[in-house]
């Protein structure tokens, strides 16, 4: 007996349709997986770039902090060096 005649066209159309139902539901988990460990590689990089972020703030905002001090320091040794020129000035007169 061959194989169609043990089973109607209609199983055979039902047995493909079912294989290839198979088939696309094994692709789709097999992307979803994909996507799973992509978003999770994502998100940690995202991670690592949000502590970088953070911790090169926070070293901006200590330069800032520094610069201040050093311009403020430039400020006082700026006008110490005006005072001596002008007491040089008057020594001169």
């Amino acid at each position: 007996m061959s194989t169609l005649a043990e089973h109607p066209p209609e199983m055979t159309m039902a047995a493909d349709d079912f294989q290839a139902l198979e088939e696309r539901v094994l692709r789709t988990v097999e992307l979803l997986k994909g996507e799973r460990e992509l978003r999770f590689s994502v998100e940690q990089h995202a991670s690592r770039l949000s502590t970088r972020v953070e911790e090169q703030a926070a070293q901006l905002a200590q330069l800032e902090e520094q610069l201040a001090g050093l311009q403020k320091e430039r400020d006082a040794v700026r006008q110490r060096i005006e005072r001596l020129l002008k007491q040089i000035d008057e020594l001169g007169d």
